[in-house]
């Protein structure tokens, strides 16, 4: 396969919109409005020094066209949404409080409606209008090859009221808006001049954004570079010159890398260590700051529930008792928790195990009780099937894959591993094209509604085990609607509840880790979120 040639910014005098223009429809005037007035920042950092991180390396930089993890966390860099999740010290990490963005403020005049207001002067490549946002969710909603459209389904059309204001018609109450567009999946603000230049937004010179920093240099598997935005609106922000993205996927790698100062904050998943790798680091580079944090992302069995034998709760269920979570977790991960369908790291939204009502018992470990199950289903001599997996997530997730095809066996599931690489099980069995059964982490919370509307509403890109309940859908359609926060918090648990006495997603764990950083990166509290961009413009570096 060809390598594609790294990707080097533009270094003339001009904007970024002028560059994109060359060659576009001429005579295109720059805006003339005035800059926009800066709010100030509350904790005064210092400027410079270049922060050196470990990242990934995206399939490509078009985030209506993947699922892609890794594509989401490099673009937040360069891309600003109408509302983020707030960033710093002081954040707790699981908690997700919505502010204002690209917005300086929202209204909902009515149960279906919903008023953004653009903060003026924006710059990116010209000025940031209402016809930028209306442009970028009308792309999200009509492009076919968008995975997340879900997301947005009860939004009819977004509307133009004037240069900057723009306005949500929505088809049905849907309370949960304003938390999506804050999701770090997909909700940024593109630009048109990109689309129309390129035809999609997969190239690195289409990465061109309100964000914090600017895409530099982009180099395939090696890393990319990021520097400092001058004209972003949140100045003096970023306090850093630049980031260095650094594509680093063997855990060896990462642990070295941090242990020696090569990288700043811990090397893993979320810039936090490997609970395995904490006593050597401890040793080797005293002094470092640590946090115990615990997943937001929920893992487990998907399976073709539309077909035999999945179709059968008595199979689904033998699946969950043959399953040993708190031995993978003890044997793999040393830190984490069972966990329902929301995971247990945002705990207002996540019940305990023993708070499941009938459906805990399918989480008790249980074989004997497995392999009777699956007889009075049909299968005295136990079931032959395959369970996908990919090995992007990292060597312990292969463990913890193994473990469990092991539990399985004793169950009385045969279960062939069938490993697959990253892209491939990112385009095929994760968006549901497969055959029998995956494990793998397959949702996300920021908020509830879109990991549950996601993986139970029928026909949607997210919903792996092809998930198609009458009850599910009512709680589903109730819960959007329902403004009292403590009635809505009870239809969600109330669905979770359900869904572990149907067993459509037989999920395991939410994993325990920890965060490390050193004393020198101020102003930084970890949080599991896509948005490492917003996180990295707020800290600073104070080495000597």
């Amino acid at each position: 396969m060809r390598t594609p040639a790294p990707y080097s910014a533009p270094r003339a005098g001009l904007t970024r919109r002028d560059v994109l223009k060359a060659g576009l429809a001429a005579g295109a005037a720059i805006s003339a409005e005035p800059l926009l007035a800066r709010a100030p920042v509350q904790a005064q950092g210092k400027r410079g020094g270049i922060l050196r991180v470990r990242g990934y390396d995206p399939p490509h930089f078009d985030p209506h066209l993947t699922l892609n993890f890794k594509t989401n966390n490099t673009l937040s860099f360069v891309y600003g949404k109408l509302v983020r999740h707030k960033v710093g010290a002081g954040v707790t990490p699981g908690t997700f409080t919505v502010e204002p963005d690209l917005a300086e403020r929202w209204e909902e005049p009515d149960d279906t409606t919903v008023v953004f207001h653009l903060k003026k002067g924006v710059r990116w490549q010209n000025r940031l209008t209402a016809e930028d946002v209306k442009f970028t969710y009308d792309r999200f909603l009509t492009e076919k090859g968008n995975p997340q459209r879900f997301m947005l389904d009860p939004v009819d059309r977004i509307d133009v009221v004037d240069r900057y204001t723009v306005r949500f018609r929505l088809k049905e109450p849907f309370v949960w808006l304003v938390n999506v567009l804050a999701n770090p999946i997909c909700t940024w603000i593109v630009a048109r001049e990109c689309v129309e230049k390129f035809g999609d937004l997969k190239r690195p010179e289409a990465a061109i954004g309100t964000g914090p920093f600017i895409l530099e240099r982009y180099e395939p598997n090696v890393k990319a570079t990021f520097r400092r935005n001058t004209d972003y609106f949140r100045s003096p922000l970023p306090w850093v010159d630049g980031v260095e993205w650094l594509v680093m996927e063997d855990e060896s790698v990462q642990l070295a890398a941090y242990t020696t100062g090569q990288i700043d904050p811990g090397g893993w998943h979320f810039w936090i260590v490997r609970e395995h790798d904490l006593a050597t680091l401890k040793k080797s580079r005293p002094g470092l700051n640590y946090q115990d944090v615990l997943f937001n992302v929920t893992g487990g069995i998907y399976m073709r529930t539309d077909k035999p034998p999945f179709n059968d709760v008595r199979v689904r269920r033998a699946i969950s008792h043959a399953a040993d979570r708190q031995a993978i977790i003890d044997a793999v991960y040393v830190k984490g928790e069972p966990t329902p369908a929301i995971a247990r790291g945002v705990p207002e939204w996540s019940p305990r195990i023993d708070q499941l009502g009938p459906g805990a018992k399918y989480y008790r470990h249980d074989p004997k009780e497995a392999r009777r199950l699956l007889a009075e289903a049909g299968f005295p001599n136990g079931l032959k099937t395959v369970l996908h997996c990919t090995s992007g997530y990292g060597s312990d997730a292969v463990d913890s894959y193994q473990m469990l095809q092991r539990q399985l066996k004793d169950g009385g599931i045969d279960a062939e591993l069938k490993l697959q690489e990253y892209g491939a099980y990112m385009a095929t069995t994760f968006n549901g094209k497969y055959e029998g059964m995956a494990v793998g982490p397959f949702s996300i919370t920021w908020e509830p509604h879109s990991n549950l509307y996601g993986m139970y509403m029928p026909e949607q890109g997210r919903n792996s085990s092809h998930v198609s309940d009458p009850k599910i859908i009512s709680m589903l359609r109730e819960q959007m609607r329902t403004r009292d926060m403590e009635a809505r918090r009870k239809i969600i648990f109330d669905i979770q509840r359900y869904a572990a006495e149907q067993q459509y997603y037989v999920y395991l764990n939410s994993i325990g880790a920890t965060a490390s950083w050193p004393s020198y990166l101020k102003n930084y509290a970890p949080n599991l979120s896509f948005d490492y961009g917003n996180r990295a413009a707020a800290l600073w570096l104070e080495k000597s």
